[in-house]
């Protein structure tokens, strides 16, 4: 393996989007609703293999579109390399639509007419990419048509000529090749002549093959395994990995043995299958962790088994693969985990490792006018209709985009609710700012959410980029009954983040009849680390540089994957805020601050009153939220100079 390449790999092949019917054990006549994934056997292995941790990159074609957007920007969020994903304007990306019946049972249709991925030429191939790769990987089905055949042809002959090794994901799809009816792409295998002859023309450039029984068969030209894999040895020298299904698989390096009884298996552990669909882009992806490593043959099977193993018991494809963290972890205890889908440890891993977003905020100037209950009052002290909230919040995004203009989104967040602000959100959402939105009942205690108890359902309806934001007034030492209550509630939210995929920001303020120090924030969150609840961000108030350093220390321990804490503002001076920023300087789990009233309460009231207008009101806030902003800025110099 030649090691002095900046890429890993280059996977060349299918990239569609997977519409998954959430509705298990339903008919696809009768889905109801649907989850987006990206698809597409060779986007899933760039996907999948970027995730355990290798430089890979795809090349292929999206449509000038909303899906085509879709899928470069989920390949390039996990770190895949898309400088060769080329937008063709004349194509629509591919769809598939699928869903799980039963064990057995997997309908999909491809929607793959003229699709832009089929569309790949000879002329997209650049040969200096090919060359910056250890490998390239093609998957069967761009060989299915004289085009892609072409295509794949012209970048195995510049890997060929770079020293690149080329690998082969048979694939095998019968209804790409024709030879099914159109709407039949459940059919794993159907024997043609034909087939194995095209195939055949590619095997003696190949340095690696992969596939199943059912694969091998038709790449070998022959139902009997032993038969088609000799005739494949006869055409390479690659080395063949023979997937087993739950017998695990065999790799085979040189003359192949007269009976399967001598295969050399290297079994993965037993799992209950929910969803065969991908298992075996996650295989791949998992070998070529060790392959491309130059790890023996045991240590690429196992991880190949144990992605496949994950992804069966899992909904989708590309993001039911492992990350290499959770990957080792479950390698570590697989024999104790029957069921991963059910395990808890494993599941948050996968949360933290792979469903969150990969922005890594580390400068949050949050910009928080969530409020309700405190800006209705001061809507009626100014004698405005509690209408005006609502154009008063877009104008507080107006002003929150002019801070960004001079400090740059990177740094930008916002705190917005949707019982005002749902124009307001709206209107920030998809830009890249950090967005988080509340769902307590303003002042609750014990807590209540609004919109009543289903919040899952309610979170559904929520962007995934939103934040779930939840206030709760606590206190370690509340009567026992109220402690239960609220945790209760707590317990309940988070469980619904886990379900819709969103992250969780508690935020934890002690109520004003109980006295509070340094022990109610550390011994609160404590608490919820007990009843299994892992926030993905705390909002506390500030706290003093000792309680500081033992927050950091119980982070590092119960939840090194969590994303910090944010200061709120309690309507403090800018004065106060600033000598407790200056209190967490050098404190890397502290991310930043989270404040409303202190910055837009006072010209809020004018707007509302009527002193002020839209410009002056933008302008106040932007004033008071630089101000801020420059004793954030000093608490970091501070820190540098420490």
């Amino acid at each position: 393996m030649n090691t002095n390449k900046p890429l890993d790999l280059i996977c060349l092949g299918r990239a569609a989007v997977d519409l998954y019917g959430e509705q298990v054990g339903s008919r696809l006549e009768d889905m109801s609703s649907f989850n987006k994934y990206l698809g597409g056997s060779s986007a899933n292995i760039a996907y999948g293999t970027a995730r355990m941790g290798l430089k890979s990159a795809m090349l292929t074609r999206v449509g000038d579109e909303h899906m085509g957007r879709f899928v470069r920007e989920e390949l390039a969020r996990v770190g895949v390399d898309v400088s060769q994903v080329h937008t063709d304007k004349e194509r629509l990306t591919g769809l598939v639509i699928l869903g799980i019946k039963d064990q057995d049972t997997f309908p999909l249709i491809f929607y793959r007419h003229d699709c832009a991925d089929m569309a790949i030429s000879a002329e997209d191939i650049d040969p200096d990419f090919i060359a910056s790769s250890k490998a390239l990987l093609i998957t069967g089905t761009h060989f299915s048509t004289p085009g892609t055949y072409q295509a794949s042809k012209t970048a195995i002959e510049y890997a060929k000529a770079a020293g690149t090794k080329v690998i082969l994901d048979i694939d095998y799809r019968p209804v790409l090749w024709g030879l099914t009816s159109l709407g039949d792409g459940e059919t794993r295998f159907i024997s043609d002549d034909g087939v194995s002859r095209h195939l055949q023309t590619i095997l003696p450039d190949l340095d690696l093959v992969v596939g199943t029984e059912e694969e091998v068969h038709i790449a070998g030209g022959s139902t009997d395994t032993i038969t088609a894999l000799k005739h494949i040895r006869e055409l390479t020298d690659a080395t063949i990995v023979l997937k087993l299904g739950a017998q695990g698989c065999t790799v085979l390096d040189a003359e192949i043995p007269d009976s399967e009884d001598d295969f050399e298996l290297h079994t993965g552990v037993r799992v209950e299958v929910l969803n065969v669909l991908g298992a075996g882009d996650a295989f791949m992806s998992g070998f070529l962790r060790g392959w491309l490593n130059e790890r023996t043959h045991a240590e690429s099977c196992a991880y190949a088994n144990a992605c496949g193993a994950l992804v069966v018991s899992r909904h989708g494809c590309a993001p039911a693969i492992p990350s290499a963290e959770e990957l080792d972890d479950y390698l570590a205890r697989a024999e104790s985990i029957p069921r991963p889908d059910l395990d808890v440890r494993l599941n948050h891993l996968h949360r933290v490792t792979t469903q969150r977003s990969n922005v890594e905020w580390n400068d949050l100037c949050i910009l928080a006018f969530d409020h309700r209950k405190q800006l209705f009052d001061i809507a009626r002290e100014a004698g405005a209709s509690p209408e005006q909230i609502r154009p008063l919040k877009r104008l507080l995004v107006r002003a929150t985009e002019e801070g960004a203009r001079q400090i740059g989104d990177s740094q930008v967040g916002v705190l917005i609710d949707d019982t005002y602000g749902q124009a307001a959100l709206n209107d920030v959402t998809g830009r890249g700012w950090w967005i988080g939105r509340p769902v307590e009942l303003p002042s609750s205690r014990p807590i209540e959410l609004e919109g009543g108890r289903n919040i899952g359902a309610r979170l559904a309806t929520w962007p995934r980029e939103h934040i779930v934001k939840c206030l709760v007034f606590y206190h370690p030492e509340d009567q026992v009954s109220l402690r239960r209550t609220q945790e209760r509630q707590v317990m309940e939210l988070y469980d619904a983040c886990l379900q819709t995929g969103h992250e969780l920001l508690l935020e934890i303020i002690p109520p004003k009849d109980l006295n509070s120090n340094d022990d109610t924030f550390l011994n609160a969150m404590q608490r919820f680390y007990n009843l299994g609840v892992y926030p993905d961000w705390w909002k506390l108030p500030p706290q003093t540089p000792a309680a500081w350093r033992r927050i950091s220390e119980l982070l590092a321990v119960r939840a090194p994957h969590c994303r910090g804490v944010v200061m709120l503002g309690l309507d403090a001076p800018i004065e106060t805020l600033s000598k407790g920023f200056m209190d967490s300087a050098g404190v890397d789990v502290c991310k930043g601050f989270a404040v409303g009233r202190s910055i837009f309460a006072e010209p809020s009231r004018k707007w509302l009153a009527g002193d002020y207008d839209d410009q002056q009101l933008i302008d106040a806030v932007v004033e008071n939220y630089l101000q801020l902003v420059a004793s954030w800025k000093a608490r970091q110099n501070a820190a540098k100079g420490a």
